[in-house]
């Protein structure tokens, strides 16, 4: 399954728009424009310089876009960040690592977007001590923003817009590794982290045989493969309900629901048409990777998760000045017992013995930027009290 974009064998049927032709069309791109528009708001003035910064912060990238963040608005210059414990991946991230390195990239992004509007923050991370072994109701950050003009904006700010993770087959053109020692480059903000990247053929093709065989283990584990199926939106209806998890859209795709060729029931269902599709497609995912980089860190907090989310950030807009197509191909570090042996092979094959981890691994190339992730409004994410 490609995590936004859920191609289907169908040929020219798929083509087919039915039942309304052009009005159908219409009103199937209204509603994507409806799922999408937190990133046409980004960037607008709110009255309040948290909304301005919250407006960006609410499109970092998170695992299955579930979007795990809760905000309280305190006073006039201060917020609370809490993990919203709704969401959650309890079969493929247990412990969320994962959803606290999504949290780290919102944090991030909140901080680059307040600098680009005056403002830096003073934080204090997990103020009432670090949740283990999994995320509570304990928040994870409190902030408050302090005018400070002139203060030093990123130039990694000016392609946030234009950041996509790109769930799409790479053309057949290699990445230098010059643009992958220049992305090594990328200041990570913090000394615990470190990342290197390599188009070397033989690296590429162990990375590869990794993330191949990790990802057929999560889709043939009933357990991991139905935490997805279960946060998939199919159609434009779906996604414009809700504006989140793994959205399947597109012709192809509204063709599919209609005829109920793509169900979530038959997605679920190994041997089922729509289950052996998600796995083709995905492995012809992997298969098109010319690159690959890995973030690996000293340890393994709830600190250095939020510290990896916010360099994962930074890679992204790198690479997103760079020209390069980025994707996370996650599945070899998620900790269910079924991913053990993969898990291990790659702590060994990129050098990250105990206690250091693995945070992410990505593939990198070259492809055309798909449309912006639907995404929850900002008020949404807003605590009313």
């Amino acid at each position: 399954m490609e995590r936004r974009k859920f191609l289907l064998g169908l040929g020219g049927a798929g083509l087919v728009l039915v039942g309304g032709g052009a009005w159908q069309t219409a009103r199937w791109n209204a509603m994507m424009a409806d799922a999408t528009a937190p990133w046409q708001a980004a960037g607008q003035e709110f009255g309040d310089a948290r909304l301005n910064a919250l407006a960006y912060a609410i499109l970092a990238p998170n695992p299955h876009n579930l979007q795990p963040w809760k905000v309280r608005l305190e006073g006039d210059d201060a917020l609370t960040l809490f993990y919203n414990t709704q969401k959650s991946l309890p079969a493929t991230d247990p412990l969320m690592r994962q959803l606290t390195i999504g949290l780290g990239a919102f944090l991030e992004l909140l901080r680059m977007a307040a600098a680009a509007r005056g403002s830096a923050l003073r934080e204090r991370l997990f103020p009432e001590g670090e949740p283990q072994p999994v995320l509570d109701d304990r928040p994870i950050a409190r902030v408050q923003f302090v005018r400070a003009p002139g203060l030093a904006v990123s130039p990694l700010f000016a392609h946030v817009l234009k950041r996509r993770t790109v769930r799409e087959q790479f053309r057949d053109e290699p990445v230098p590794q010059a643009e992958l020692d220049e992305l090594a480059r990328t200041d990570l903000g913090a000394p615990q982290l470190r990342f290197a990247a390599s188009s070397a053929p033989d690296r590429v093709a162990e990375l590869k045989d990794l993330s191949q065989a990790s990802w057929l283990i999560e889709h043939r584990t009933r357990a991991s493969f139905q935490e997805s199926v279960d946060v998939t939106r199919i159609g434009a209806r779906e996604i414009a309900a809700n504006p989140d998890g793994i959205s399947l859209d597109g012709g192809m795709m509204e063709f599919g629901r209609i005829t109920r060729l793509v169900t979530r029931a038959g997605m679920g269902t190994p041997g089922s048409f729509a289950h052996n599709a998600s796995e083709t497609f995905y492995s012809g995912l992997i298969a098109t990777s010319r690159a690959f980089g890995w973030l690996v860190s000293a340890d393994n907090s709830r600190r250095t998760q939020l510290a990896s989310g916010a360099a994962w950030l930074r890679l992204h807009l790198a690479a997103t000045r760079a020209g390069l197509a980025m994707h996370p191909l996650s599945q070899a570090l998620q900790e269910f017992p079924e991913m053990r042996p993969e898990y291990e092979r790659a702590h060994r094959l990129l050098n990250a013995p105990l206690p250091a981890r693995v945070q992410g691994l990505f593939r990198f190339g070259y492809a055309a930027a798909p449309p912006p992730a639907p995404r929850w409004p900002m008020d949404a994410h807003i605590m009313r009290t």
